[in-house]
């Protein structure tokens, strides 16, 4: 049986300051600007609580078959990192943990954006004809290259 959990990961190089990039990280209302699912329902509902940015701050949404429903909160947040609970309830119900980690470099910012967590039987079975890497990596490659376009240009 395929592993229990898994772990995938993409990175890029931002030429914006850290700062600029965590903002745009650690403010939910920003990830419309540059999240890879936003697009998915032009009428998806979407809810914040809790902290305006940073940790406590809380998204939901719902919306159609494409964009499903769930709950993403700020777990940690430093100037180089920001970690968020991620919990979906449809299509399929998923826990999972995300983590940006933003390093300062000469020319900018490197980001990775990585997301980790448990796989139940379904998914372990899907794994065997359709990878985590193949059915989320495309989303996070989408997601990080719109953030450098929208960090590069704020």
């Amino acid at each position: 049986m395929a592993d229990k959990s898994f772990h995938i990961s993409r990175e890029t190089m931002i030429a914006a300051p850290p700062e600029r990039v965590h903002a745009l990280v650690n403010d939910f209302h920003e990830w419309q600007a540059w999240s890879p699912w936003e697009g998915l329902d032009p009428a998806m509902e979407r809810t914040y609580a809790g902290s305006a940015t940073g940790v406590g701050a809380v998204y939901a949404w719902r919306g159609n078959s494409k964009a499903g429903e769930g709950r993403m909160e700020i777990l940690e947040s430093a100037p180089q990192h920001v970690a968020v609970d991620l919990l979906f309830a449809a299509p399929m119900k998923a826990h999972n943990r995300v983590d940006f980690t933003l390093t300062p470099t000469a020319d900018g910012t490197h980001v990775e954006w990585a997301m980790t967590g448990p796989q139940n039987v379904v998914m372990r079975l899907m794994s065997k004809f359709w990878s985590m890497e193949k059915l989320v990596g495309p989303d996070f490659e989408r997601g990080l290259a719109q953030l450098k376009t929208t960090a590069e240009n704020t």
